[in-house]
């Protein structure tokens, strides 16, 4: 985007005129912190604010000189792709000491800087807040020492601190996810896949070990995204006698024709009794009692390196913006805050009560209130433990439920990624519940022709990782074949129904509900998962495989960018999949650095068109020699991509010149991502829950006969 005339300020009644913002990055480094630097600077500039950099952390700050240099619009530039900071990180042993605290604060009241942006761990924050509780009393001090002039105390009289909390680990308490952690979740799916293959060529056990010192959040979900038979973590040790059960387990899943098991382990993993639990411990462990032959990877630096994913591009893009509008709305007297993600909204939250909230998490641990810990997490964390516990341990057959229900699934409409994994939820859960779960091929038109089959637990097996759809999927919708359907439910007896997809689930549903007045079959609990790259089914923020979909966008925006490097200026015209929902070219736009985003949401005309045009050139005249725009598929009849790849190209003749690109299926393509097979897993399982409460509510036994209750959601 070019950067807008700053008295045009979206924000009405936000005016950063006559303020000067800093933001910093510290401690470790995390993917996603540069598009979180990038939304500080842009934002910064946007409401009219002078934005500096500081380079190298704290230890910048305390050095000054040429560690803090003014931001412009074009120093951003490019940068959103790019892992770790680019602004430099590093442990600065001086701001700890008061007289380093002093020595930064001189170099900031030098450059006027009042509002500080801090994006790091705990520890980073936590010295933020120590230094804006000083901050009056170091003023003083650079006084009395003849360093400032006394009316720089009024004049700079309070600091205002606003964190991001920028960590692979997700180990800060106060926010569902921190910057880097969908992306180092990226790296170690991309490993396990690989190992996978090897794995089952050979019928080897492999053992993964992954970061997390103090925090099981990439062992726990990375299990879960991968299916994986045992996982150790820290907050939740496993009970005394954990190495027979274990043993047990991989065992079992070897009789049923596993060719391979993975183990994740935390690097921080511990048993009931504090002892570190290590990969070379647990491989000795199965080569000693089964004998298979095992092996140990450990990941390492390598979940820290690598493109940030789309998922963290947007959250630090969004987290950015966020911190700026708290500096801006700050008083004297407000404390500082960090920037939240909670659910998929951001949010702002005292900065001390969360530090205070994440060292108790440990304490908690130290003194074996492994519960609590776990609850101290939060919400997140806890949820995903529940899921893991619902699917990786198979109950004995003697020890389930027995319910005499019977559940179907099916997948309707186009494929998404992370369908596959719903239905393995979905399955697993449903057994361990006592149910008896049929899977349906081809959706509603398999339905009524009578491909319905029992589906038992190994089944699904090896499910989570497999793109597309396993079970078959069509657009069929259910009204014309109601009859023959109905027929089919009173053939297998199905109580419940368990429908997987995108806009044609959502309507196939209602024509389902519009068809209980006539056929008491769908007289049923009945639930729909949305799953659909386009990300338009109403009432969800989100839908299965938007996710996978956003990062084969973003992926392909970065090699076509870098394709142009060196070469002339060059213009991409992007066409994105979503129908008339611009849910891909928007946040794709936003994920990618895109100057321009045409949706069918919002109307334009060949005015703004030209307007982009004459942007984009009085960009190319800059260092800039690549733009960027994305086109929903369908946002214009009559401004096609190819007429926009025309019009751009004869309107920027002799400046720049443009390609076009058609993304096409390659977004319903590819292995799902970790947030797709995390989010399909989870809501899948939440589904199923609900399904079994409904039977349970609406169904009762009377003289023999199964009465059917009517439920919806």
């Amino acid at each position: 985007m070019a950067q807008p005339d700053s008295k045009k300020i979206f924000f009405e009644n936000l005016s950063g005129a006559g303020k000067a913002i800093a933001v910093l990055t510290s401690g470790g480094d995390a993917q996603g912190m540069n598009g979180a630097v990038r939304a500080v600077v842009r934002m910064g500039l946007y409401v009219g604010a002078k934005v500096y950099f500081i380079h190298e952390g704290y230890q910048g700050m305390v050095d000054g000189g040429d560690n803090i240099k003014e931001a412009t619009w074009e120093s951003v530039s490019s940068m959103l792709q790019l892992g770790g900071t680019v602004i430099g990180s590093a442990r600065c042993k001086e701001f700890r000491t008061h007289e380093g605290r002093l020595k930064a604060a001189h170099n900031l009241v030098q450059h006027g800087i009042t509002n500080l942006c801090v994006i790091g761990g705990d520890g980073s924050l936590t010295g933020a807040n120590l230094f804006k509780e000083e901050w009056s009393g170091l003023l003083n001090e650079l006084v009395e020492q003849g360093l400032i002039e006394a009316d720089a105390v009024q004049k700079y009289s309070a600091l205002h601190i606003v964190g991001m909390v920028g960590s692979i680990d997700n180990d800060f308490c106060g926010t569902d996810m921190t910057i880097g952690t969908d992306s180092a979740l990226h790296r170690i799916i991309e490993v396990v896949d690989a190992i996978m293959t090897t794995a089952q060529s050979h019928q080897r056990t492999f053992v993964l070990e992954v970061m997390g010192r103090h925090c099981g959040y990439l062992a726990l979900v990375s299990g879960l995204a991968c299916g994986a038979d045992w996982v150790l973590i820290p907050e939740m040790p496993p009970e005394d006698g954990w190495e027979e059960k274990m043993c047990q387990k991989l065992s079992a899943t070897r009789s049923r024709g596993t060719r391979l098991n993975i183990i994740i382990v935390a690097e921080g993993a511990i048993d009931r009794h504090g002892k570190p639990i290590t990969s070379s411990f647990v491989k000795d462990l199965v080569v000693k009692c089964l004998g298979f032959d095992t092996r140990v990877t450990i990941l390492g630096h390598v979940q820290r390196g690598g493109t940030p994913s789309a998922f963290d591009r947007i959250l630090a893009s969004r987290m950015g913006v966020e911190a700026v509008l708290a500096l801006l709305e700050t008083t004297a007297n407000t404390p500082a805050c960090v920037v939240s993600l909670c659910g998929n909204t951001s949010v702002r939250v005292p900065l001390m009560e969360c530090v205070q909230m994440t060292q108790e998490v440990q304490k908690a641990m130290d003194q074996k209130r492994f519960e609590e810990a776990v609850k101290l997490r939060g919400r997140s964390f806890e949820n995903n433990l529940k899921t893991y516990k619902l699917l990786a341990h198979r109950k004995p057959e003697s020890e389930l439920p027995t319910s005499n229900f019977n559940v179907a699934v099916l997948n309707v409409g186009a494929p998404a990624a992370g369908m596959n994994a719903a239905v393995r939820s979905a399955v697993r859960v449903g057994i361990s519940e006592g149910h008896k779960m049929f899977a349906v091929s081809d959706g509603f038109e398999g339905f009524y022709k009578g491909q319905i089959k029992e589906v038992k637990w190994g089944d699904v097996g090896g499910w989570t990782g497999q793109g597309g759809s396993l079970l078959g999927t069509k657009r069929t919708l259910p009204a014309k074949h109601v009859e023959k359907i109905a027929e089919q439910m009173r053939k297998h007896n199905i109580n419940a129904l368990l429908i997987i997809g995108g806009f044609e689930a959502f309507e196939s549903l209602l024509q389902l509900y519009e068809a209980r007045a006539s056929y008491e079959e769908f007289c049923i609990p009945m639930c729909m998962l949305p799953a659909t790259i386009s990300n338009n089914v109403p009432g969800t923020d989100l839908s299965i495989g938007a996710d996978t979909a956003l990062n084969a966008i973003v992926e392909t925006c970065d090699r076509i960018k870098q394709s142009a490097s060196g070469t002339k200026r060059r213009v991409f015209i992007i066409e994105t999949m979503g129908g008339y929902c611009g849910y891909l070219a928007t946040v794709g736009g936003l994920a990618s650095g895109a100057d321009a985003a045409y949706i069918y949401e919002e109307p334009f005309d060949i005015k703004e068109l030209q307007a982009n045009v004459e942007h984009l050139t009085e960009k190319m005249k800059t260092s800039i020699q690549r733009g960027l725009v994305l086109r929903n598929e369908n946002c214009n009849e009559n401004y096609t991509t190819d007429f926009i790849y025309q019009l751009y190209s004869e309107e920027g003749r002799g400046v720049f010149d443009c390609r076009k690109n058609v993304l096409g299926h390659m977004q319903q393509g590819g292995a799902p991502s970790p947030f797709d097979r995390n989010f399909g897993t989870k809501i899948s399982a939440k589904a199923m829950q609900w399904v079994s409460k409904k039977l349970v509510e609406t169904f009762r036994q009377d003289e023999g006969q199964t009465v059917r209750g009517s439920s919806v959601t």
